[in-house]
């Protein structure tokens, strides 16, 4: 039995992001995400003006009257929404904790998905794959994505992109779209192998990624002693915040963190959204459809 805070998360997520798709982003998603190309619908009597190169031979000859193919755009698309439950996802400074923030964006995505009739397909990850629900249709399925998002209690704390995008590729044959929501914290802090493995992933299909981020990981606040732990390694220590080349060197190495996944999104040539939990995500993910819109009809 599903408890009555978990209920009341996926009605209020459910209202909150059906406004948000209906209002903004479901024709928006339609003109991005389009299908596969033309499937077959039937064959009928040729009529002037239609083109000779649609003209269905066996068909012609054994009727001894013209006949052409027709085809219709082939809409249906699978999406695959991947979401981090990495013990680094379980933190808010301000606004929600990253956890809550990927359900709602992941319930955006998976609510625009179904009204375009599309399949839409779940996979909760830590440093290995460890939810997979295979896509379907429907609003029923959804709301079960959004349930499973919510409840979800990870066995393992740390972040392993590069084996999970491998489970991805193995399972999911069929071209998608896959978006990969996390904060891309990954423990191994190698990004030989996170190279190699969105590069191979985004091969087989669309690869997007939504980086989540929290202030403090940017800024600390000039304060005094404060104790910091590595929620993936439980690594802990002291640091003064108040002593400000600290507070410098720390927001200067997160910004040129931040800089080489952008390089490394940019140089693999994958869409990539950044949003932080203080601010509203509904900008980032408008932007984000104007401008994969506007270089798609170039």
């Amino acid at each position: 039995m599903i408890p009555k805070d978990i209920l009341e998360k996926i009605l209020r997520i459910d209202i909150t992001t059906n406004r948000l798709v209906t209002d903004v982003f479901a024709g928006a998603y339609h003109s991005v995400f389009k299908g596969r190309g033309m499937e077959f619908d039937e064959v009928r009597e040729y009529q002037h003006g239609d083109d000779i190169r649609s003209i269905d031979w066996n068909v012609t000859a054994r009727t001894g009257f013209a006949h052409i193919k027709k085809y219709i755009e082939e809409r249906e698309l699978t999406v695959m929404v991947l979401v981090d439950a990495s013990a680094s996802m379980h933190f808010a400074s301000a606004g929600q904790m990253k956890n809550k923030l990927a359900a709602e964006i992941a319930a955006v995505l998976a609510f625009a998905a179904i009204r375009n009739n599309d399949k839409v397909g779940l996979l909760m990850f830590t440093d290995g794959p460890e939810l997979f629900i295979p896509p379907k249709k429907g609003k029923s399925h959804v709301l079960r994505v959004i349930r499973e998002i919510l409840c979800f209690k990870p066995r393992a704390k740390a972040t392993n992109l590069p084996k999970v995008l491998e489970f991805l590729t193995k399972v999911l044959r069929r071209k998608s779209t896959v978006f990969v929501v996390s904060d891309f914290l990954d423990s191994s802090a190698d990004y030989g192998p996170t190279r190699k493995a969105i590069r191979v992933a985004n091969q087989h299909h669309d690869l997007i990624a939504i980086t989540l981020t929290d202030p403090r990981e940017i800024q600390l606040p000039d304060s005094a002693l404060v104790e910091l732990m590595d929620a993936e390694t439980g690594k802990r220590m002291v640091i003064d915040t108040s002593n400000q080349r600290l507070r410098r060197e720390y927001h200067e190495k997160a910004m040129a963190m931040i800089k080489d996944r952008s390089r490394l999104f940019d140089t693999i040539g994958i869409d990539h959204i950044d949003i932080s939990t203080s601010i509203p995500y509904k900008k980032a993910l408008v932007s984000f459809f104007a401008q994969r819109r506007h270089r798609l009809a170039r």
